[in-house]
């Protein structure tokens, strides 16, 4: 099971996340995610995901439901492609895109993003870093992603922020 710590700009509460993902086969596997608010010591998120990979295609599928403290329960599908732009694989053009609904199948939140990737294979000595700098295209906004090791910052240009640090 992996487990992290969740810190988020403008929500002072400490959120510990765990995620575990079961194989069902080669290409398949489902992911269940859990998240408990410190601030208010109550469970704050739950999902389960199915995750369908089609590595000729660089792309991956994911159909399941959620349930959050705000909009309770409801069901996503996600979507990635990769374009890889390296021959190394290391740095990549990457579309995504999620559309939830509520349980009357009601639209409740499109997101798509258009994101470049790069990862530094020791960076420094047992230090590896991905960058990540992409385009929100429902929201239109800016990003960025860096990640190191255990840390991740992920900050937006409304100076929106969250930090993970991976247990």
């Amino acid at each position: 099971m992996e487990t992290s710590l969740r810190l988020s700009g403008g929500c002072g509460a400490l959120r510990i996340h765990t995620k575990e993902k079961f194989l069902i086969s080669p290409k398949t596997y489902m992911q269940v995610h859990g998240e408990v608010d410190t601030g208010v010591g109550a469970p704050s998120y739950f999902s389960a995901l199915l995750h369908f990979f089609y590595p000729d295609f660089s792309a991956s599928l994911g159909l399941g439901f959620q349930y959050n403290n705000h909009d309770k329960l409801g069901y996503c599908v996600r979507g990635k492609k990769a374009f890889s732009l390296a021959n190394d694989g290391l740095l990549s053009f990457n579309i995504k895109g999620r559309y939830n609904v509520d349980k009357e199948l009601v639209k409740k939140k499109s997101r798509g993003a258009a994101e470049f990737s790069w990862s530094i294979f020791n960076f420094q000595r047992d230090q590896d870093v991905r960058l990540k700098v992409g385009y929100e295209l429902f929201e239109k906004v800016p990003y960025l992603q860096i990640r190191e090791n255990n840390w991740t910052l992920n900050a937006d240009i409304y100076g929106r922020w969250n930090l993970r640090f991976d247990l």
